[in-house]
């Protein structure tokens, strides 16, 4: 775990921890994505003063704050796939009706970049394991591959926007050690309270009673969901405690 780059928050800072953990080195600072925040809106002024620089339209724009970076350090998703595409990665939406993306199994996938309000983290796979690369959190966290579905479908259900990775990420030494050395998850007898995906998790999955999976699923109106928790849940027992241990195995901080 130790040869995983992973960048603590920091302020508002969490594009550029995003994108550092993505790449896994410290790659971007926050005056690099402060400059390219900074080419963006004259990109944008450029293209409204086309409408004539005496129209309202174009005042009332200069008047505006920048949509692409504030004080507080955050970035817009225009930044960060700006940066990203120095290192000729593109960012696609999860839901969008793309090839690459559509009906794929997301363990099949390389990385993801998630946002919820003002806050963006990666989950990516280093070696042959999935990590949550969040800035929030001590530590990387493992994620199994039975689990990425239902982890990314449970994000999505509260409001997260979540982002497919496509390109050649940099080569980092913590592929070739994760690939040689795996890490093995820990399982605890209780959920950490440093752990709030596993939280959520546990709560959802033990919300109603799955004593015969695949018939059984959490209520909820989102079609997404449903599918990922019966992917998670069909190797399970039946039994709930089973269910539990399984859960905590799949997301515990190693």
């Amino acid at each position: 775990m130790d040869s995983i780059f992973h960048e603590k928050q920091e302020g508002s800072l969490c594009a550029q921890h995003c994108l550092n953990s993505l790449l896994q080195g410290p790659y971007f600072t926050a005056v690099d994505l402060s400059i390219l925040a900074e080419k963006l809106d004259e990109e944008e002024r450029v293209r409204m003063a086309e409408s004539g620089e005496d129209s309202e339209e174009y005042r009332n724009f200069l008047k505006q704050p920048s949509g692409n970076m504030d004080d507080s350090g955050y970035f817009s998703i225009q930044v960060i796939s700006k940066a990203l595409q120095v290192w000729g990665l593109e960012i696609v939406p999860y839901t969008a009706d793309d090839e690459r993306v559509k009906n794929r199994d997301p363990s099949k996938m390389q990385a993801f970049i998630c946002n919820y309000q003002n806050h963006w983290f990666t989950i990516r796979k280093i070696g042959n394991q999935w990590f949550n690369l969040n800035s929030l959190l001590a530590k990387p966290v493992l994620i199994s591959d039975t689990y990425l579905a239902l982890f990314l479908a449970q994000l999505k259900n509260e409001g997260y926007s979540n982002f497919v990775v496509f390109g050649e990420l940099p080569q980092c030494s913590a592929d070739e050690v994760i690939r040689s050395n795996p890490v093995v998850p820990t399982l605890n007898t209780q959920p950490s309270e440093e752990d709030p995906e596993l939280q959520a998790a546990l709560k959802l999955s033990l919300s109603q009673d799955c004593q015969e999976v695949g018939t059984s699923v959490p209520n909820t109106d989102d079609e997404e969901l449903q599918k990922a928790l019966l992917l998670s849940l069909s190797c399970e027992n039946d039994d709930e405690s089973n269910l539990k241990k399984a859960l905590i195995l799949s997301m515990s901080n190693v």
